[in-house]
């Protein structure tokens, strides 16, 4: 079966074949690619004088044009998403963090993961003593500390990379 012109292909290969663009973004000159340019237009980029742009797939998964439940409206050309986010503390999942202390005087001043606040003893505000722990009611009041580093993150699902081709001759597509 011969390809539509402007059809879009996945291929496995290390090359663009005969009749196939890559999925670049590259311009195009109207001039030579005068049918291509009639389906496609300036959706994907170029100035619509002289040049027009074929679809960039490069690090881009394709969705399918209009607006799925609940979901914003996907029009053709369209680039969404991005690469790397960087967490806000409301994106954060809730939680708590509980306190245990003890009246027994503090026999240290580093804290770690097997002593708790212990009744102030000169410089000391720890324990190692874990006997007569009790949780602490803690006031409802904000308290902050800096935390992580604020550095974005990779936001990449799982992907096996392939070549996204578009074909440049092939039979002109009649609308139905």
């Amino acid at each position: 079966m011969e390809p539509f012109l402007g059809e879009i292909r996945l291929f496995p290969y290390t090359f663009a074949p005969q009749n196939w663009f890559d999925c670049d973004g590259s311009l195009l000159p109207i001039s030579e690619y005068d049918a291509l340019y009639a389906l496609l237009g300036t959706t994907y980029g170029g100035d619509g004088q002289t040049t027009f742009a074929l679809p960039d797939m490069r690090s881009r998964v394709p969705v399918h044009v209009g607006q799925g439940l609940g979901l914003q409206n996907y029009t053709l050309g369209l680039k969404d998403g991005s690469e790397q986010v960087t967490l806000t503390a409301p994106q954060l999942p809730s939680h708590t963090h509980t306190m245990a202390a003890t009246t027994l005087a503090a026999n240290t001043s580093t804290p770690g993961n097997t002593v708790e606040l212990g009744s102030l003893s000169g410089d000391t505000l720890y324990t190692s003593d874990l006997t007569g722990l009790s949780s602490l009611q803690v006031a409802n009041t904000m308290v902050s500390a800096n935390t992580g580093g604020n550095q974005p993150h990779e936001n990449c699902m799982p992907s096996l990379t392939v070549r996204y081709c578009i074909c440049w001759n092939g039979v002109y597509p009649s609308q139905s």
